[in-house]
């Protein structure tokens, strides 16, 4: 990664934070992307003192337009861009029934699957001229169904659709396309999930400590490893693993599990 070009969605907290502050120790430039200004410029900070170069580009990645400047500005800063990781992403905790502001759905699908393929579609000329690499940031929930978050579910297989697809169409260009698939990361995420009314819930509801709850810096591992080898996937615990298949022998089965995952986790 020395002296490669990294552009990072969702970089001021979480696995796009702990990613970037890696990736700045590996000698890379990091071009540091999320809405939150404040919080980017700290993490600028964290780039720097690893030994990496960074710059922010205040971004909402469900803006177009924002997209597109983002791209621009890490081409400006560091003349192209080897690496794309669409990181930026937000959940909801509420049953489909208990939902009252339905712009929610459309919310969910803007961001995590429309701002994915907004960074993409701009940054793939510079990703094919060095033969760079994307990777997508999913979930387990973009493999099969959870209870409470239907409408997070729904944009991590649209993910999944799009980067499959484009994986195909990329052939023989030299870009390659990692989809990387975690669990429950001990990170912030589901305390600004959305809620029934649309707002963020600011507090889980689950047990953000159970002991299943896999830390960032081995989230970040696994997939600094995936982007190495230039993976095609990654489901990142043996029991999501074992799930896949089940799903297709037993699919009940798998439904049941979800439920008693998300029951188990309820304070």
């Amino acid at each position: 990664m020395r002296g490669k070009t990294v552009v990072v969605t969702g970089a001021s907290a979480g696995i796009g934070e702990a990613l970037a502050v890696v990736l700045a120790g590996r000698g890379a430039n990091l071009v540091l992307a999320a809405r939150n200004e404040e919080a980017l410029q700290r993490v600028k900070a964290r780039c720097e003192a690893a030994g990496g170069r960074a710059v922010v580009v205040p971004t909402d990645v469900g803006d177009a337009e924002a997209c597109h400047h983002l791209v621009d500005r890490a081409v400006e800063a560091f003349g192209g861009i080897d690496v794309l990781v669409n990181n930026a992403g937000v959940t909801m905790d509420a049953r489909v029934d208990e939902v009252k502001d339905l712009g929610l759905f459309e919310r969910l699908m803007r961001i995590n699957y429309l701002g994915s393929v907004y960074c993409t579609a701009h940054a793939l000329p510079h990703l094919k001229a060095r033969r760079g690499l994307v990777v997508a940031v999913s979930s387990l929930t973009g493999k099969t169904g959870v209870p409470n978050r239907s409408g997070y579910a729904a944009s991590k297989h649209a993910m999944h659709g799009f980067f499959d697809s484009l994986r195909i169409e990329l052939r023989g260009t030299g870009v390659d396309v990692t989809v990387v698939c975690p669990g429950f990361v001990a990170t912030g995420i589901r305390d600004s999930a959305l809620g029934a009314d649309g707002q963020p819930v600011r507090q889980s509801k689950h047990n953000e400590r159970a002991g299943d709850n896999m830390d960032v810096d081995t989230c970040v591992a696994i997939i600094l490893k995936a982007m190495d080898q230039r993976e095609r996937e990654v489901v990142m615990t043996t029991k999501a693993r074992v799930a896949q298949f089940l799903k297709l022998v037993a699919p009940g089965l798998v439904d049941r599990i979800a439920a008693k995952t998300i029951q188990d986790r309820q304070r």
